[in-house]
């Protein structure tokens, strides 16, 4: 059976946009009636220059007040660090901020590409695809023969929002993954033969969350899921949720299959997402509209995109619930628009629905903890002309108890942006302001305050359940489609990826102002927020970071002063990250469309003389869209989904085939980028020092050379050892000196001049008594193993009675550090050959022996 799509966007995408996704994912939401016909006003600009924050609070106020979210019971901490010494390492300019992930931005790639592109010295591999069974009950996915019951067991389809936690204990080495799988497109799913209730059922199943384990051999391998894991988990069409918060058990909400109010089954149009400082996983609901047939002519119906046309899988023919005009199924489409909140660690619970929260298009929710304690969330509603939410709980983050932590979604207070700015008229080009940027303040208007309504007419269930029209009759800024909207834990400043808005400033349509500058936005921008006060303030200061496109196409784009040459270009922001020192990561949705390259992932700087520079790091396939980027640059690693790839294409005629390129058709999947191993010419696969070799290579602790050759047994110098340390721990800062320690080391003058400065203040390495280091001089094995005692913090160790070797005398210089590299377990064997030069190979083995295997840390 084909799914007769109505593609009523085929005459209206311009470029290589596909006219499937519209009907499929937001139900050609650009072609029906504005949802926003308020008159409310879309950004006048009447306010002053802003303050931020941290200039009211003094200074250090936040800091002083913030409060952690490490340590919750049960779960990693949202902002744990992932284990590996920090080794800044790998090809590529300097990162911002000091991260270890290092890489050239690749050159944009032409949307007709149906690969995964990678910068030079990085490999990707998936870790799960559509179809992949979680259980080993499920059968092997078969493209001819699939059935409801079978995908029921089966990763879903359109991996969208996906995080990954660290299991406890784990030591890095296992993980449990949540992923939504937003949609579906049966027309390249199943062979256009299968009849309409396989597709049906495929289709439904096919929807949801799944919660799934993975596990990896190292810190340097990709992961991989594990079948029958503990953990491992399906939602589907079909699962029950409660509801919590005011609007439980209202009215508007009770149907013929829940009368109560208090629950519902299923979960769909998942987009983003959010982890909570508790562990929990959040999901938004968002084009939830395209799967129900309403009457179509209430207020409410048209606010929401709902009509009385047939949808298009076609699922009321199948379940009542879809549509709302069956008796006792009026409120069913009441059920979906809201944020789900997911436990992952314990596969019985039941997810709920938070209606404290409102009921919108919501793209995703994302937490942190303000400094007074209150949990606030922010939330898009992804629709052009549409809102910017804040919701603030109504207890208090308290430390360690999680299971009081998982009920401050249940009740507090919901807030609309509204948006001033401070430079005159905007004209709609994109053209900076005379005052040099565009900014201003806001303030965030109040829909519900401690538990009642703050809308005239309207009770405390009617706002949370039609939360459109309530903030309608308070006067928001209407945006440029608030997709993704991420507080970083470092600056604890929020970012807004308004994705675009092509109807800004036409005919009838809302114009131009100074959060939303452009007219006909394509491309899109990002809006930088900074709370006034507390984070559970009511007033904020902002600016645009990026007004989006490639300036070689479009001279109106902003990139906060940075050299518009300099940057890739980049169109239709979406789902936002941050690295471990506070660099944004953006995937974008949209970009063939727009500038006509495929999608990808980049990373823009926010501070410094680099704000706002764009470099991209990853491209994905033809048609497909980057999702749910995760970035653990501590690794040096990161994480897309590629959603709908080859979504352009029939069964019989598809347009993409990766990843398997199995002549069959694609597969939604989630990808793993990581560092590339090494094949050196010189070190034979499988050798005595390979493993610590391609560790230290990969590590960037011992790199390999020009050549593509390692030079194994080549002799290591004191300079060179002294660098591998100094990589090994992180690169610390180096206090440098005002006078040099050594006569023979000057900096600008000598190799490794700051790892030798470095090893020397933390006294890892000393002088000779005639002043000199001797730099080019040969390092004994005997010496290296006193710099690796050193390195280690020198700690306690008795001097050896015994000889630790056949070779070295209890009572020789270094037999105290020689029998401590034997207990840590480092060395062995029955001669340690003290006098002989250390060379490169051995060096590998002894640094990854201590740090990889043994876990020893640098102790300054």
């Amino acid at each position: 059976m084909v799914i007769q799509l109505p593609l009523l966007m085929k005459d209206h995408v311009a470029g290589k946009r596909s006219p499937v996704t519209c009907a499929l994912k937001c139900a050609n939401a650009c072609l029906g009636e504005t949802c926003n016909s308020s008159s409310n006003s879309y950004f006048r600009d009447v306010a002053s220059a802003a303050l931020s924050r941290r200039a009211m609070l003094g200074g250090t106020a936040a800091g002083a007040l913030a409060i952690a979210v490490a340590g919750t019971a049960g779960a990693p901490s949202a902002d744990a660090a992932p284990v590996g010494p920090l080794a800044d390492a790998g090809k590529g300019p300097k990162a911002p901020n000091g991260s270890p992930l290092r890489f050239d931005a690749i050159d944009p790639v032409d949307y007709t590409v149906d690969e995964f592109t990678v910068p030079e010295g990085f490999e990707w591999h998936p870790i799960i695809k559509w179809g992949d069974k979680l259980f080993s009950d499920a059968p092997d996915f078969d493209w001819g023969a699939q059935t409801g019951e079978a995908q029921k067991r089966q990763f879903g389809y359109n991996n969208d929002y996906t995080e990954i936690q660290e299991i406890p204990d784990s030591d890095g080495l296992r993980a449990v993954m949540f992923v939504n799988h937003e949609y579906t497109n049966e027309n390249i799913m199943l062979p256009e033969d299968t009849d309409a209730e396989t597709v049906a059922e495929v289709g439904l199943n096919a929807h949801g969350l799944t919660v799934v384990e993975l596990q990896r051999e190292d810190h340097d391998s990709p992961y991989e899921y594990v079948v029958d894991a503990e953990l491992n988990r399906r939602f589907l069409a079909d699962t029950k949720y409660a509801f919590t918060g005011p609007a439980r058990f209202s009215d508007l909400l009770k149907t013929k299959d829940f009368p109560r109010g208090n629950a519902t089954r299923g979960t769909f149009g998942n987009c983003s997402g959010g982890l909570t400082p508790w562990g929990t996983q959040l999901s938004g609901e968002e084009n939830f509209n395209g799967y129900f047939r309403t009457a179509g002519d209430t207020d409410e119906d048209k606010r929401y995109g709902m009509s009385a046309k047939a949808t298009a899988r076609g699922w009321e023919n199948v379940d009542p619930r879809f549509d709302t005009t069956n008796d006792g199924y009026e409120n069913s489409a009441h059920h979906f628009g809201w944020i789900v909140e997911v436990d992952p660690w314990d596969p019985e619970s039941t997810p709920r629905k938070h209606t404290a929260m409102g009921r919108f298009k919501h793209e995703g929710a994302n937490v942190i903890i303000a400094e007074d304690g209150h949990a606030v969330a922010y939330m898009g509603d992804d629709e052009k002309f549409d809102y910017l939410y804040k919701f603030v709980s109504a207890k208090k983050y308290k430390e360690g108890n999680r299971k009081h932590n998982m009920t401050l979604l249940e009740e507090g207070d919901l807030y609309v942006a509204k948006f001033e700015g401070n430079s005159g008229t905007i004209n709609g080009s994109g053209a900076v302001p005379k005052d040099g940027s565009f900014d201003g303040t806001g303030r965030w208007i109040p829909l519900i305050v401690d538990g009642k309504s703050e809308v005239e007419g309207m009770d405390v269930d009617e706002v949370l359940v039609k939360t459109r029209l309530a903030a309608d009759k308070v006067g928001p800024t209407k945006m440029d489609r608030c997709e993704d909207v991420e507080p970083s834990l470092k600056s604890r400043k929020v970012y807004v990826a308004c994705t675009n808005n092509d109807g800004r400033g036409t005919e009838g349509k809302a114009g131009p102002d100074e959060v939303n500058p452009r007219t006909v936005n394509r491309d899109g921008h990002v809006v930088e927020i900074d709370e006034l006060g507390t984070q559970s303030g009511t007033s904020f200061a902002w600016n645009v970071l990026l007004v989006c496109g490639d300036p070689a196409q479009n001279t109106s784009t902003y990139f906060s002063g940075f050299p518009k040459k300099k940057v890739s270009p980049i169109s239709c922001p979406d789902n936002l990250a941050f690295d471990s020192v506070g660099n944004l990561w953006i995937s974008t949705d949209g970009a063939p469309s727009t500038i006509g390259f495929n999608d990808g992932l980049f990373r823009v700087t926010l501070e410094g003389n680099q704000r706002g520079k764009v470099e991209q790091f990853a491209s994905v396939p033809v048609d497909a869209e980057t999702c749910g980027p995760i970035v653990r640059d501590q690794d040096r690693t990161a994480f897309v989904s590629v959603q709908h790839p080859g979504e352009d294409g029939t069964f019989d005629e598809q347009v993409s085939y990766w990843p398997e390129f199995e002549g069959t058709g694609p597969k939604p999947t989630v990808v793993q980028i990581l560092p590339a191993r090494t094949e050196f010419s010189d070190v034979k696969k499988g050798s005595e020092h390979y493993d610590a070799i391609q560790w230290a290579a990969l590590k960037g602790i011992i790199p390999g050379r020009a050549d593509d050759t390692f030079a194994p047994r080549k002799k290591v110098t004191r300079a060179a050892l002294a660098a591998f340390l100094y990589r090994a721990a992180g690169k610390p800062e180096v206090r440098l000196p005002r006078n040099e320690p050594f006569r023979d080391v000057e900096q600008g003058e000598t190799n490794n001049y700051r790892a030798i400065i470095w090893a020397k203040q933390e006294g890892i390495v000393g002088g000779y008594s005639d002043g000199t280091f001797r730099p080019t001089q040969a390092v004994s094995r005997q010496e290296s193993a006193a710099y690796l005692y050193r390195y280690a913090g020198s700690p306690s160790a008795p001097k050896p009675t015994k000889a630790p070797f056949g070779d070295v005398p209890a009572s020789s210089t270094f037999a105290r550090q020689i029998a401590w590299l034997k207990k840590e377990g480092v060395v062995s064997g029955s001669t340690f050959r003290p006098t002989e030069a250390l060379t490169r190979e051995w060096a590998a083995e002894f640094l990854h022996g201590l740090i990889a295997e043994q876990k020893v840390a640098f102790k300054g």
